[in-house]
């Protein structure tokens, strides 16, 4: 059956929705980047720059780098955002756009996060680069999607058992990246771990200004929590959103982090910047080995 034009979005110029693109402006190789001026700062390493585009927080550049055509895509902030940006680039390639159709052939995506992060752990210092293992979804975006196959109940169970898990809250769901992508992107200078993704930077983050924590000690039970020698690393707003969303329209995805902050221990990187852009060099030198 063709898809409704209220389930598939279209612009009068055949573009997708909300990312204004068309199948042929994304490569399958994509770097996602939260912000949308960190695109310019990863494509000015290209040798040719294709096609540019922005409607709202999403920015498209695709060009190419030492001959392998990429794409880079800012995603925004949170879960909501990568249902928006992972939907529409599988609609692009797995869906015939004029006919409304899914395609016979399935096309997989390569989608690499570069973003930033804080480490749960003094042994992760600030200015490091960490490779999400897993993404434990805290937010609940996922379970809107059938995920019994993308998910490890013996690590879920431990972990709802570990904290306490209130049933007030979203059902917490791990995820593995794409094997193939975590063995291009993986080195002896590269952390490995669980990144938690929660659905808000404060009270979901436990950071407290004027609002009380429904659990105030919930940090200190994620950073505690390890299992079969898996533990929780790091916390951001992206990566388990991407990883299950990837595994569900069979795609790879591995999320790429600068830690630029220390929960451990207080601290914060003295040139996030910095870091930030060795570790979008060190990911685009991977991507082309």
């Amino acid at each position: 059956m063709s898809i409704q034009h209220s389930e598939l979005i279209l612009n009068p110029d055949g573009s997708i929705y909300h990312l204004n693109l068309r199948p042929e402006h994304i490569a399958t190789d994509i770097i996602f980047v939260g912000d949308q001026y960190r695109v310019d700062k990863v494509t000015k390493h290209f040798d040719t720059i294709e096609f540019s585009t922005q409607k709202r927080e999403f920015k498209t550049t695709t060009g190419t780098y030492k001959g392998k055509r990429i794409s880079v895509i800012s995603t925004g902030i949170g879960p909501d955002n990568i249902d928006i940006v992972l939907n529409e680039l599988d609609a692009l390639v797995n869906i015939d756009l004029s006919t409304r159709r899914a395609k016979e052939k399935h096309t997989q995506l390569n989608i690499t996060r570069i973003g930033t992060s804080g480490s749960l752990h003094a042994d992760i210092p600030v200015d490091s680069f960490l490779l999400s293992s897993h993404g434990l979804d805290l937010n609940g975006m996922l379970q809107s999607y059938q995920v019994d196959e993308i998910s490890h109940p013996d690590i879920e169970e431990a972990f709802i058992k570990h904290t306490n898990w209130s049933a007030k809250k979203s059902y917490p769901l791990i995820v593995s990246n794409g094997k193939a992508l975590e063995d291009k992107l993986a080195s002896n200078k590269v952390y490995k771990g669980i990144t938690a993704t929660a659905g808000g930077f404060y009270g979901p983050q436990g950071r407290v200004l004027r609002l009380p924590l429904q659990d105030p000690d919930l940090n200190k039970k994620i950073d505690s929590f390890n299992y079969n020698n898996n533990r929780i690393t790091n916390l951001e707003m992206e990566t388990s959103a991407i990883y299950g969303l990837a595994k569900l329209l069979g795609h790879n995805a591995a999320s790429m982090n600068a830690i630029i902050a220390n929960r451990a221990n207080g601290t914060f990187s003295k040139d996030p910047y910095k870091v930030v852009n060795d570790l979008i060099a060190y990911t685009l030198d991977k991507l082309v080995e």
